[in-house]
C-alpha cells in the first residue's frame, strides 16, 4: 500500500493512493497515519480495503509529511562510504546517529526555507524507515519485522552551523523545514529488498546525486537493531538513513551550496518523489 496524509497543514486527512493514481479518504477508517494505527495487525486490516468503495479526494490537494504525529526523528550519518568520502571523514565504524527536531518536518512539496544568515544549506535524499511494530533491544535477525514501511527524506543541512558553530551535527540539521517526508509511506510488501533501491536528486534541473541503496555501510535491520539498544523504538518513529555522494559539500571544484528561488526535485524508485522550493527564512 501506498499511504498518505493529504490537506492543510497541521489538518493533514489519512488517504490512501489506489493503483489508478487517485487518492483515497482513509478519514472513516483511521483517524491518521500515525501510532498504532502502523502496528502490523492495523496494517494487515487496510490491506483488505477495496480502494473503490473509499471516497476520493479531489485532485490537487496539498500532500502532508506521510507519517503523522512523528516520536522519533532519527538520521543516521555517513553511511554511504563514498559520501564519508567527498565529506573527507573515515567510514564509521558504528552507525553516526543525530536527529532532527520535530519543527523539521515538512510535506514533500512544501517550501524549504534557508535560515537567516545560512550561507551553506545543502541536500541530501534519503531512504526513509518508519517504523510499525515498537521495541528495544530488538534482534537484528527480528528488526525488519518492525518496519511498517519505507519513504523518501531530503535531509536538508546547513553546513557551518553543522560543522563550524561547535556541539553536535543537531544543529545544523533540525531547521524547520529541513525534514521534507513522503510523499508516500510504502509498506514493506511492495518494498522486497530496500537496499535495491536508486536514489536520486537534481537542483534546478541539474542532477547532482545518483545512488543506490545497495551501498549503504549499515543496512535496515541492522540500524533498527543498533538504535534499539540505546533507545525504545515506537510506532510512527521515523529513521532516515543517510545519503549516497553528490551533496553540494562535496562538489568540485568549489561547494555549491543553495540559495533562495531554486528547486530540488528527489526520488526513490517505486518511494515516489518530492520537489521543493527554497525560499529565504
Amino acid at each position: 500500500m501506498k499511504l498518505l496524509r493529504y490537506g492543510a497543514p497541521g489538518r493533514e486527512k489519512p488517504g490512501l493512493l489506489d493503483s489508478n493514481g487517485t487518492i483515497r479518504d482513509l478519514s472513516a477508517v483511521i483517524g491518521d497515519i500515525a501510532g498504532d494505527a502502523l502496528l502490523p495487525e492495523s496494517l494487515a486490516r487496510l490491506s483488505k480495503l477495496d480502494p473503490s468503495t473509499l471516497p476520493s479526494v479531489p485532485a490537487g490537494e496539498r500532500i502532508g509529511p506521510c507519517v503523522g504525529r512523528i516520536g522519533k526523528f532519527i538520521c543516521i550519518g555517513l553511511n554511504y562510504a563514498d559520501h564519508a568520502a567527498e565529506s573527507n571523514l573515515p567510514v564509521p565504524a558504528e552507525p553516526v546517529v543525530f536527529n532532527k527536531w520535530l519543527s523539521a518536518v515538512v510535506g514533500p512539496n512544501d517550501d524549504v526555507r534557508i535560515p537567516r544568515g545560512s550561507k551553506k544549506t545543502d541536500w541530501e535524499v534519503e531512504l526513509g524507515v518508519v517504523i510499525g511494530k515498537g521495541g528495544a533491544y530488538i534482534d537484528e535477525a527480528d528488526a525488519m519485522s518492525h518496519v511498517a514501511g519505507y519513504c523518501v527524506i531530503n535531509d536538508v543541512s546547513e553546513r557551518e552551523y553543522q560543522i563550524e558553530r561547535g556541539g553536535t551535527w543537531d544543529k545544523g540539521k533540525g531547521c524547520d523545514t529541513f525534514g521534507p517526508i513522503g510523499p508516500w509511506l510504502v509498506t514493506t510488501d511492495e518494498v522486497p529488498d530496500p537496499h535495491k533501491l536508486p536514489l536520486w536528486l537534481e537542483v534546478d534541473g541539474k542532477r547532482y546525486q545518483n545512488g543506490n541503496t545497495g551501498t549503504m555501510i549499515f543496512k535496515v535491520g541492522e540500524i533498527v537493531s543498533y538504535l534499539s539498544r540505546f533507545m525504545s523504538l515506537q510506532p510512527g518513529d521515523v529513521i532516515s538513513t543517510g545519503t549516497p555522494p553528490g551533496v553540494g559539500m562535496g562538489q568540485k571544484p568549489e561547494p555549491v551550496y543553495l540559495r533562495a528561488g531554486q528547486t530540488m526535485r528527489l526520488g526513490i524508485e517505486g518511494l515516489g518523489e518530492q520537489q521543493q522550493r527554497t525560499v529565504n527564512a
